[in-house]
């Protein structure tokens, strides 16, 4: 930790000290020439000793307490496997919330920040079933597609991860406080920024190979060019993640990104949850939340007869129509009574082509 909060010393430096821990050590108390024999310029070495006497690590302990966070780095067990495996994982990551999202598979949903309503409306209703289904949703917490990817996740149980280009102390943007105070109380925020760390815009192209790091595959909604979705998808390739297009309209420069994407063969369209579902049931780390974190199964018993058997059928996994109505045995009238009020009380949302999929 104390490397990656030392200016001068980046991820690839801290990767060979780590590969090198055991002939060079580098320890608590250290002065500056055994960190120049350890292979540090001289003023990265001044740096780095002043920030490992036990005051500055005091300090640092401290200014943690304060902003209310945790820290895991990847000499600990509970760093993320997924993106541990790229190139360049950070070698600290700073946060607040619930960790064992950490250990949920996830999609990355990302978008511009100047959405329409349509992809506002599609980020948070695909979020929602992603969630739905035991999946964790990353985004980056910026205005439009992001925050939207959030809010739908948030009605799940697979719960959010925010990862943002700032301190994870720091709430940016500002108007987004509300959102922040939510995921860090019932998701995840993260970053690998220090405390303390000034804003940087560079930061958050860089956060990107975080987000689609952490994630089996990636989802764009509204991308123009130039976008920092299309940088999050070219990492997701990079990292040999999969990546999924939402179509949008031809004459929309929101869309442009996305569908260059199509025409290129990079990336695959998508017309509905199911597509994401299904790549993600394929992997074997897949486990819906109701199995495999049953306390947050979602409840049926404060809804009425039939909504309560139509729901509990959709917590299964989506169904069509026709699949509802024989699973359940109700005629047309009352199931479709059932799925209005779910769809109302926002337990359930219609997916194309007549199926349903649970909240």
């Amino acid at each position: 930790m104390a490397l990656h909060e030392t200016e001068g010393i980046g991820w690839k430096t801290i990767s060979r000290l780590w590969d090198a821990r055991e002939e060079k050590p580098i320890a608590p108390g250290m002065r500056e020439a055994d960190l120049r024999d350890a292979g540090l310029a001289p003023k990265a070495a001044a740096s780095l000793a002043a920030r490992l006497s036990p005051q500055a690590m005091e300090a640092a302990v401290e200014r943690r307490r304060r902003g209310g966070l945790d820290v895991v780095t990847w000499a600990d067990p509970e760093y993320p496997s997924l993106l541990r495996s790229i190139e360049d994982p950070p070698p600290v990551l700073y946060w607040k919330g619930r960790p064992e999202l950490l250990r949920r598979v996830a999609v990355g949903v990302v978008g511009t920040r100047l959405a329409t309503a349509y992809g506002r409306h599609v980020a948070e209703e695909y979020a929602a079933v992603i969630s739905a289904e035991g999946a964790a949703v990353v985004s980056g917490m910026a205005k439009g597609i992001d925050t939207a990817a959030h809010r739908g996740a948030l009605r799940g149980s697979g719960g959010t991860i925010a990862v943002l280009g700032t301190p994870a102390d720091q709430i940016y943007p500002p108007e987004n406080r509300r959102l922040y105070e939510e995921i860090a109380e019932r998701g995840l925020v993260l970053s690998e920024a220090p405390p303390d760390a000034p804003y940087h815009p560079g930061m958050f192209p860089i956060r990107n190979r975080i987000i689609s790091g952490l994630s089996l595959c990636v989802v764009i909604v509204e991308a123009p060019d130039r976008s920092g979705a299309l940088i999050t998808a070219d990492r997701a390739i990079e990292q040999d993640r999969p990546v999924f297009i939402v179509p949008g309209p031809v004459t929309s420069p929101r869309s442009i990104g996305g569908l260059r994407m199509l025409r290129e063969d990079t990336a695959r369209a998508m017309i509905g949850p199911e597509d994401v579902l299904a790549h993600l049931r394929s992997h074997p780390g897949f486990r819906a939340i109701r199995e495999e974190f049953p306390e947050n199964k979602p409840a049926t018993d404060d809804l009425p007869e039939p909504e309560a058997a139509v729901y509990a059928l959709l917590l299964d996994g989506p169904r069509t129509i026709d699949e509802l109505a024989s699973a359940s045995g109700l005629g047309p009238g009352p199931l479709h009574a059932a799925l209005l009020a779910l769809q109302i009380k926002r337990k359930a949302v219609q997916q194309p082509g007549s199926a349903y999929a649970a909240l």
